[in-house]
């Protein structure tokens, strides 16, 4: 009786509406987590420079959208788990207690084995042959991890020059708060308010998708509306002040004319009448008569008396008193 009734028990919680549900929920996490592995395939579009984007970006754009939400919530989870695993367990330090514990319990059964059975039981268990990694699981391995990090390259470039202006101004905006909540907000915690973040932005958006966009339509015609306000103000005053400056050019270059004009005029007003004058004043007497004697013979003065030439030894004194 006891087993009959164990085994009907045991009937009714495997066939019953809670296994029921926990089989139908397994199958369809098992098919959301492989369509999120089949989504792994090179995006049709291309990046702005025209290179083929990597099978990464197809990969994540499924996992954030929630088409998937199974798949994505597991992802979130398993991501916020590590995170908190690293910040308050010991990993490192459990690892190394694993390591030396199996270590020890091999080494125990295969000396126990040797001393009892004269054949140890980590022998007995010893496969015939290790496992070795396959070369095309190696390259695919290496394949795929250099994928992912030019998946990070690739959007660090384009988030840099502005391919998309609303990821770069998020990233902006990520980065400055940052730089203020990492004073007050650890590592960790940091990582885990980006995680989150990440994860749960686009589940807002699709979950309001339709409001969100109304308001983003709304507010890109109130930025239009301005935008086209300043721009007709700008172009309005740049006009006014071009015909202001033509004015204000056209005034001073005529000014400058007639002061270069005048100033031409006074030149030659003036060159004019010098030259008259100089026709009209200047004579024949105004300048001394020529001498017409010889100018070789020198002629003593009438008041300066003549003196006898001197003769040859004798020197004429210097001074005469």
């Amino acid at each position: 009786m006891i087993s009959a009734d164990a085994a009907a028990t045991y009937n009714n919680i495997a066939n019953g509406p809670v296994a029921q549900n926990v089989k139908d929920e397994g199958a369809k996490t098992t098919a959301e987590l492989s369509n999120l592995a089949n989504a792994r395939r090179t995006p049709g579009y291309k990046a702005a420079t025209g290179q083929p984007l990597t099978h990464y970006h197809s990969f994540f754009s499924e996992l954030l959208s929630w088409k998937n939400p199974r798949a994505s919530g597991i992802a979130y989870a398993s991501i916020v788990s590590l995170i908190l695993s690293i910040r308050y367990l010991d990993v490192i330090r459990w690892g190394f207690k694993l390591t030396w514990m199996t270590l020890a319990i091999t080494i125990a059964a295969e000396v126990a084995g040797k001393a009892i059975l004269n054949q140890g039981f980590a022998t007995q268990l010893r496969p015939r042959q290790y496992y070795t990694v396959p070369k095309e699981n190696l390259d695919a391995l290496i394949g795929d991890v250099n994928e992912l990090i030019n998946f990070f390259v690739i959007e660090s470039q384009r988030i840099l020059f502005a391919e998309n202006i609303s990821a770069s101004a998020a990233a902006a905006l990520a980065a400055f708060l940052s730089y203020y909540l990492v004073k007050i907000v650890p590592y960790w915690g940091l990582a885990l308010i980006a995680t989150s973040v990440v994860f749960i932005a686009p589940l807002i958006y699709t979950s309001n998708q339709e409001l969100i966009d109304s308001q983003l339509h709304h507010a890109s015609e109130i930025i239009q509306e301005q935008t086209h306000q300043i721009r007709g103000l700008v172009q309005k005053n740049t006009e006014q002040a071009t015909q202001v400056t033509k004015e204000y050019l056209g005034d001073y270059t005529a000014k400058a004319q007639a002061i270069i004009k005048g100033a031409e005029n006074n030149v030659k007003s003036t060159v004019k009448g010098a030259e008259n004058n100089t026709k009209t004043t200047v004579r024949d007497t105004d300048f001394p008569a020529v001498p017409k004697a010889d100018i070789n013979k020198t002629e003593p003065l009438a008041d300066e008396p003549i003196k006898p030439p001197t003769k040859y030894g004798e020197q004429e004194p210097l001074l005469n008193y």
